[in-house]
């Protein structure tokens, strides 16, 4: 009696992946809690709230990211970084310095202005100071942040003084002081909604007190 072929031996089985693929991109992801933070600050927004904006759920954000303040701080992190990257070139060039100052604050009022639902400020001055309070990582980055545009404006005015732009009387120290204050006096206002007519009014009035009115 004549046996009936079984056919070719099966295939061996692929090994199952474990684990389901990610179905987000942790830039784009990052950048969704960022945007949300600064709208809100980092108490009134939920873990709900940020699973809701950046399409994770809860276990693929604590995954991704560690905890809600974790994310929080990385999320500073990275506003520190892209703010610091939109001004290092204008800080960086060859200009006379009441131009410098001038695309400084205007490249400062671009990222303060900007939000789909409205002005949303400086993430420092704005949302990162009041956790500051509390949190001494957070107020350590704050701090540093704020010593680090001291000194990139200290620059300016040393150098502008060392051209002769500035009076041998003029103290690069206490005029950076003065162009910082009025980052954090745009930003704030540029989050209680100023137009922006108002806060480059209060520009030009601050340029002329540092390095004196145009002739």
């Amino acid at each position: 009696m004549v046996q009936k072929s079984k056919g070719p031996p099966a295939a061996p089985e692929q090994p199952k992946r474990r684990g389901r693929p990610r179905a987000y991109e942790p830039d784009v992801a990052l950048g969704k809690a960022l945007d949300l933070f600064r709208k809100q600050g980092f108490a009134a927004t939920s873990l709900d709230d940020l699973s809701e904006a950046t399409g994770m759920n809860r276990p693929s954000l604590y995954g991704a990211f560690g905890d809600k303040r974790e994310l929080y701080i990385k999320s500073y992190q990275r506003y520190r970084e892209e703010a610091r990257a939109s001004m290092v070139a204008i800080f960086r060039e060859e200009m006379p310095l009441r131009q410098r100052l001038e695309r400084i604050f205007a490249s400062a009022l671009n990222i303060y202005l900007s939000g789909d639902t409205g002005p949303r400020g400086c993430f420092t001055v704005v949302t990162a100071a009041s956790e500051a309070v509390g949190d001494p990582e957070i107020r350590a980055m704050v701090l540093d942040g704020l010593t680090e545009l001291d000194k990139a404006f200290a620059n300016c005015f040393r150098r502008a003084k060392e051209k002769g732009e500035l009076p041998e009387t003029a103290d690069p120290a206490v005029l950076a002081q003065l162009a910082s204050a009025t980052v954090h006096t745009i930003a704030i206002r540029s989050r209680a909604r100023v137009p922006r007519k108002e806060l480059e009014a209060i520009v030009s009035g601050a340029i002329d007190v540092m390095v004196g009115a145009k002739s």
